[in-house]
């Protein structure tokens, strides 16, 4: 026989789907009380979004599309920002939906703890997405130690130190930005992000734009060069170059910064990151590969000087614009590399804070500064 349901039991259970996952959410651990406080707006969410998808390796576009070509090229920077911006999207309401039945989902391992089960989430997504997360925080040092040094060069082309000096000089830089203690923490600095990054790439666009309408630059040649198996390798190098670009694994942290209700806020924060990164991708892309064509670089920035048959190297356009531009990238990937300890900040905050203890006092500072400062070193 079949159970006759009341009706306003049934009501109750629509409306309070999960009771025992609000009551579960009441008691946050210091990771999600302390690292993602969620007291932001659809503006700070954008700056959080801009500054974890547009970055200095997106100087790297112009260099995919030499081994594209422009109709591939152009295709695949489309491709890549309509599919990406559609996954995000469709992300962002699945967390919506768990937010609005009372369980909001605040990283990227309880999603998938969510979908998948416990172990996945524990074990495979949780692990994948904090290496992930650490190695764009190694990549973003190293590539601005490596801007740093090129800086030090063409003050001082006779100078005598190391890339590892300027890599530990960003490395100091990170170290004292890793002490903000939230996300939230970081809109101001993130909102100077995205300035920055349509400051280098504006900059990147006009200086390619200078050397191909002078005399100057390289001979255009737009084909793609090299025999069948070093165009297949470049095919999937280029591929790869902009499917990274408009990477981010972050996308739940994010959304957990945003105060409550979230619906319709993460959709405007990616309006905002998909502004900037539409018009920054596509003007590096084609302005760098209309000026340079196959002989584009892996940075753009490095077209912007030539060797002479002496090999001695001269400027194409001001050496102080060079300077700026790299001085910019540099300021940009610090706060990049920020952005991604996030999820090691929330995963060291848990397992060391005290969530019954207030968030500035002794208890909590002391490991948090010491686990922060082990995690960067």
């Amino acid at each position: 026989m079949g159970r006759v349901v009341d009706p306003v039991d049934s009501k109750a259970n629509v409306e309070h789907p999960q009771t025992d996952d609000q009551e579960a959410q009441k008691e946050l651990d210091a990771g999600a009380l302390f690292v993602l406080k969620s007291k932001g707006s659809w503006w700070h969410c954008g700056y959080h979004l801009t500054t974890s998808v547009v970055a200095p390796p997106l100087l790297s576009l112009p260099f995919a599309f030499a081994f594209l070509g422009w109709a591939a090229g152009i295709s695949c920077l489309v491709v890549g920002a309509v599919v990406t911006f559609y996954n995000y999207n469709l992300m962002s309401l699945v967390l919506e939906r768990n937010a609005q039945n009372g369980r909001r989902l605040l990283r990227f391992r309880d999603m998938a703890t969510h979908i998948l089960g416990r172990r996945w989430g524990k074990y495979y997504v949780g692990p994948i997405q904090l290496l992930i997360c650490y190695g764009a925080v190694i990549g973003n040092t190293l590539l601005g130690g490596q801007c740093l040094k090129t800086i030090y060069m063409l003050s001082n082309p006779n100078g005598d130190m190391r890339l590892y000096e300027f890599v530990g000089m960003l490395g100091l830089v990170t170290l004292v930005l890793a002490q903000i203690p939230s996300f939230h923490s970081l809109r101001h600095v993130n909102l100077v992000s995205l300035l920055l990054s349509l400051s280098y790439s504006a900059c990147a666009t006009a200086g390619s734009i200078y050397i191909g309408v002078s005399s100057k630059g390289p001979n255009k040649d737009y084909s793609v060069s090299g025999d069948k198996e070093t165009r297949i390798f470049g095919i999937f190098n280029a591929v790869a170059i902009i499917a990274t670009t408009y990477g981010n694994g972050i996308i739940p942290e994010i959304q957990a910064t945003l105060a409550p209700p979230v619906k319709g806020k993460m959709l405007k924060g990616l309006c905002i990151c998909y502004a900037v990164a539409t018009a920054t991708f596509f003007s590096v892309a084609i302005s760098g590969y209309w000026a340079f064509g196959n002989k584009s670089k892996a940075i753009i920035l490095s077209n912007f000087t030539a060797t002479t048959h002496d090999n001695n190297n001269y400027f194409l356009v001001p050496k102080a614009f060079v300077l700026i531009t790299n001085l910019f990238a540099i300021l940009q990937l610090s706060t990049v590399a920020v952005v991604y300890m996030q999820p090691i900040n929330e995963l060291l905050e848990r397992r060391f804070g005290d969530p019954k203890s207030e968030e500035f006092s002794t208890r909590n500072v002391i490991p948090r500064v010491l686990s922060r400062s082990l995690s960067v070193a």
